[in-house]
């Protein structure tokens, strides 16, 4: 098929058949254009001309190019590939896969930062009041406690977190949290988010939703409008700056701690997997490593002969 067929082709079929989000199709898009250009510039138009060694080239290309990519970009590029030319085959487009036995880059294992318990309170109270002690006028104050208590509370995805609709925190203590491939979860909220959304609920989105128009969507920006990606990394930003968090804190990195806090008061992995929607119980294992290193620092500090 011709290449550029080839990519519209596995552009709708992530899109429609497999439901992927605008942003990972996006990504898949910036990934596979380069590599569609890269092809053509050698004379290759249709993708069963594709070969093996040409793949092997091109990753290296990548990673040798100034400055060079980080390895989960090269890791990403090289699954887009590998994800195109297998739908291809399986499709019955293509008769062989070149990337079959092209080797993915080796990942660094790094483990996630997470925030201490302390420094997650202080983060917190930065963004805004208690709900008992917000006064009338603290709109967005409100907004931005309820979105950094939820993240917290969920261990949700900033995009999971401004995808939220008001439907989906109704059923008390329960969440319903659609994920990557809209795959949706249950997560509990504990009794501090909760609280905090309740305020917002009732004292900040009716004013903010009537600055803009109706929209279902949870977590509204000061005009109304539903808040977006980079304004919720904003939000924490500056509550981080309030806190005077040394510490580069990002939207994950509440997501990270989350799922370390859990697994040090005792949470199985696989619940914690469950718990952040995570397709295989290998990538929830990388913070059970955290736990360990706290592990290690209890004892060295408590056995007797363990210096």
């Amino acid at each position: 098929m011709q290449l550029d067929r080839a990519l519209d082709a596995y552009l709708r079929h992530v899109t429609i058949e497999r439901g992927l989000s605008a942003h990972t199709v996006a990504a898949y898009r910036r990934d596979l254009g380069p590599y569609r250009q890269w092809l053509a510039d050698r004379g290759i138009d249709d993708s069963t001309q594709v070969t093996a060694a040409l793949v092997t080239d091109y990753i290296a290309e990548r990673a040798a190019s100034d400055p060079p990519p980080a390895a989960t970009s090269l890791a990403r590029l090289q699954s887009s590939v590998r994800g195109m030319h297998r739908y291809l085959v399986v499709e019955g487009i293509d008769p062989i896969d070149p990337t079959t036995h092209v080797r993915p880059p080796k990942m660094p294992r790094r483990l996630p930062k997470a925030l201490t318990i302390a420094q997650v309170e202080a983060l917190l109270a930065a963004a805004g009041p208690e709900p008992a002690a917000a006064t009338p006028g603290d709109l967005v104050a409100l907004r931005d406690r309820a979105l950094l208590e939820l993240l917290y509370a969920t261990g949700a995805r900033v995009s999971e977190a401004v995808g939220l609709d008001v439907d989906d925190v109704t059923d008390g203590d329960i969440l319903r949290v659609r994920g990557k491939g809209s795959k949706e979860r249950i997560v509990p909220i504990g009794s501090y988010a909760r609280a905090a959304v309740d305020a917002y609920l009732t004292r900040a989105r009716p004013e903010l939703a009537r600055r803009g128009k109706a929209s279902p969507r949870l977590f509204l920006g000061a005009r109304g409008a539903p808040l977006s990606r980079q304004s919720a990394w904003l939000v924490i930003q500056a509550a981080a700056e309030r806190a005077h968090l040394e510490a580069h804190v990002s939207p994950h990195t509440l997501r990270h701690s989350f799922a370390t806090h859990l697994l040090q008061g005792g949470a199985d992995v696989r619940v914690v997997q469950e718990l952040l929607g995570h397709a295989s119980v290998a990538t929830t294992q990388i913070y059970t490593h955290v736990s360990v290193d706290a592990l290690r620092d209890v004892y060295a500090t408590s056995h007797p002969r363990a210096r």
